[in-house]
């Protein structure tokens, strides 16, 4: 499987929209409830504000998350993808320009509606950057990054980093407010889990009369290995064909379709996989 499947237009188009909506969400939500979504975007507002209220001047919000996602993309750049690298940097550029351009605007006053929308509005636009083959920047970076060596949920990675970094934002700002931020922060994650499942894994048992047919699907199309048993179906007693595997969650819609293309019959079971040890193919970011 090549490195990415999407046209260079298709996968700007997906950064432009979802960083645009990135900015938004901070804008309208984050901003206007005083809240810290997390990661290096959250640790830029906190530098930002503590210079406003310590030091007398506020300087622009893209100052420290360039300077911040600069450091971090030159980690990616070199361990995770030289285009990953640099098309999240686009998206941290948008979303950095426009947070400073676009005027604050509240869609609402009360702070829980303004976590949790946020929330929302922020796993979102991490996901369409994310489908893009590109990240929002920040500890994003460094938990893919962390998640490829690994293995390990990726955004589990990201949401026991940013408690540390609302544990600082409490002891200067308030801990309700550090709060509110940690319902932010648990929205984008559940959002995410929810809409990008590439480092989720799943298991398929598939009993099947065209075990060959099947696995060559999951051969060509996910790069991933599977385990063949023969067995008896006790309600006809006759031969049956299992394939065991696992994939990642984003592989698996596709990979069931096709299933059913050449065996209508195949009986499959899908199974969430917590935790996973071993050789297990995930395909590069580019």
């Amino acid at each position: 499987m090549l490195p990415s499947q999407k046209p260079i237009w298709q996968r700007l188009m997906l950064i432009v929209v979802g960083a645009t909506i990135y900015a938004v969400g901070l804008v309208c939500f984050a901003r206007p409830a005083g809240l810290f979504p997390g990661g290096f975007t959250g640790l830029s507002l906190l530098i930002q504000e503590s210079c406003q209220r310590y030091l007398g001047f506020t300087p622009p919000y893209s100052l420290f998350s360039l300077t911040l996602n600069f450091i971090a993309a030159a980690l990616c750049f070199r361990y995770i993808g030289k285009r990953f690298a640099l098309f999240s940097m686009l998206a941290v550029a948008i979303t950095s320009v426009l947070t400073d351009l676009i005027p604050v605007y509240a869609f609402s006053s009360d702070p829980l509606l303004c976590s949790v929308f946020g929330g929302l509005v922020n796993g979102l636009a991490i996901t369409l950057c994310l489908q893009a083959d590109a990240s929002t920047g920040g500890t994003d970076f460094i938990s893919i990054y962390l998640a490829e060596k690994s293995g390990k949920d990726a955004f589990n990675i990201i949401l026991g980093g940013n408690v540390a970094m609302l544990t600082v934002a409490g002891l200067l700002f308030g801990w309700e407010r550090a709060l509110y931020s940690m319902i932010f922060q648990f929205c984008t994650t559940q959002a995410l889990h929810t809409l990008f499942q590439r480092y989720q894994h799943r298991t398929l048992w598939i009993v099947t009369d065209r075990p060959d047919q099947v696995y060559a699907i999951i051969r060509d199309s996910t790069h991933h290995g599977a385990t063949l048993f023969h067995g008896t179906g006790l309600y006809r007693n006759e031969p049956r064909s299992m394939i065991y595997t696992v994939l990642s969650g984003d592989d698996i819609r596709r990979v069931v379709h096709e299933v059913r293309g050449v065996d209508p019959h195949a009986f499959i079971n899908t199974q969430r996989t917590d935790s996973l040890t071993g050789r297990f193919y995930r395909r590069p970011q580019d």
